[in-house]
């Protein structure tokens, strides 16, 4: 495949006027008006994130660590990497050492980033960190509040195969399972 011949100058919208019309506890609900690049007007719902981190705790057997938790949109339990807000100014590398520990009960010697995605950019600012932790080592969790979970530990390889067969789908955790396999050679 070749290259693309568009300028991205082509592609920008402009932001006309913008108004917060819900402030949460996780996010906010943005209404912006916008001129398209063809000069029509158009609106857009921005809900506005202040981002996250995941983290996939890989033992030195190769054993990955997941959690379950119910997700309520969907209505049902979901297998997850351990992951987090970003508190305010948070630092994502602070996050996720939080979140490991919280969630599974362990602590990470090593927690190397391997990216970051926009999981939902069509209507969401979330940016999410991602992380592989290996040396791990058990301290005991601590979860928030009213946050239910369940750890699951299982090979890496097993994790792949829920992966590509759909039975995980959280999209973090799909791309944090691909580039962890990749970055430890399985």
């Amino acid at each position: 495949m070749g290259k693309i011949n568009c300028n991205d100058d082509m592609l920008f919208e402009k932001t006309v006027s913008s108004r917060t019309v819900f402030e949460g506890r996780v996010f906010d609900v943005e209404i912006k008006d916008i001129i398209t690049p063809e000069g029509n007007k158009s609106t857009r719902e921005i809900v506005k994130h202040p981002g996250g981190a995941c983290v996939l705790p890989v033992d030195d057997e190769g054993n990955c660590y997941l959690v379950k938790q119910f997700r309520s949109p969907f209505e049902k339990v979901m297998i997850e990497a351990p992951a987090g807000k970003l508190e305010k100014d948070e630092d994502p590398l602070h996050c996720v050492s939080r979140e490991i520990t919280e969630e599974t009960g362990f602590t990470a010697q090593n927690i190397e980033c391997v990216g970051a995605i926009a999981a939902t950019p069509g209507y969401c600012s979330e940016i999410i960190t991602l992380y592989i932790g290996t040396g791990l080592e058990y301290k005991g969790g601590n979860p928030d509040p009213n946050e239910y979970l369940a750890i699951v530990k299982m090979p890496l390889k097993e994790a792949l195969k829920m992966a590509d067969s759909g039975e995980i789908r959280d999209a973090k955790t799909l791309v944090l399972l691909y580039k962890a396999s990749r970055r430890l050679g399985i």
